[in-house]
């Protein structure tokens, strides 16, 4: 759990909990990610070697708050059902691009073996389950929050419908601009 939640459960205000934090006095075990600060037993995942990743992404600029909190949201989850987190990659792009940075040299390291995710569609749009075959025959693993929707029916209806909308928003949008563009130059001769 994160050092708020922790502060609250234990009658401390917030700011004492950190301040106990920084001067390394804090009665449990506490570590620093990212900018979250989590709390608790952090030593009791499993016995792999390497590292545990916390892999969170949004699509636009605009969601940068919602990358924050999908992050937060990750790693309470994590934590809670024991693993220790070692890193926390966050990233801005689609899930249907292919040629994400961050996402690509995530994969292509070989230090870490867990990659955790609060959706499979933060990971991927699609094909998401190739990636983690090929991620278990490595040997390594990708962990998904229980609470995403386990049908793969709605799961793979939701991915078509994402990738059509974004498609027809696209089209729409830039119809949209090319008549905005055409009205103005038909105002400008009009007014010459």
């Amino acid at each position: 759990m994160n050092l708020g939640e922790w502060a609250e459960r234990q009658g401390a205000h917030p700011q004492t909990a950190y301040r106990w934090f920084r001067e390394g006095t804090l009665p449990v075990p506490a570590r620093q990610v990212g900018r979250l600060i989590l709390v608790g037993d952090l030593e009791t995942s499993t016995s792999r070697s390497g590292s545990t990743v916390i892999y969170a992404r949004v699509s636009s600029a605009g969601q940068r708050d919602d990358l924050d909190r999908q992050v937060a949201r990750v790693a309470t989850w994590a934590t809670t059902n024991g693993h220790s987190i070692d890193r926390v990659v966050s990233e801005v792009g689609s899930g249907l691009n292919g040629k994400r940075r961050k996402f690509l040299g995530l994969l292509s390291d070989s230090t870490v073996t867990t990659i955790v995710v609060e959706h499979r569609d933060r990971f991927a749009r699609f094909g998401s389950e190739y990636v983690a075959a090929s991620l278990h025959a490595t040997g390594r693993r990708l962990v998904v929050d229980d609470a995403e929707v386990d049908d793969d029916l709605v799961r793979d209806m939701t991915e078509v419908l994402t990738s059509f909308c974004a498609r027809l928003c696209g089209r729409r949008a830039a119809a949209h601009r090319a008549a905005k563009a055409l009205a103005a130059a038909r105002e400008s001769t009009d007014v010459a």
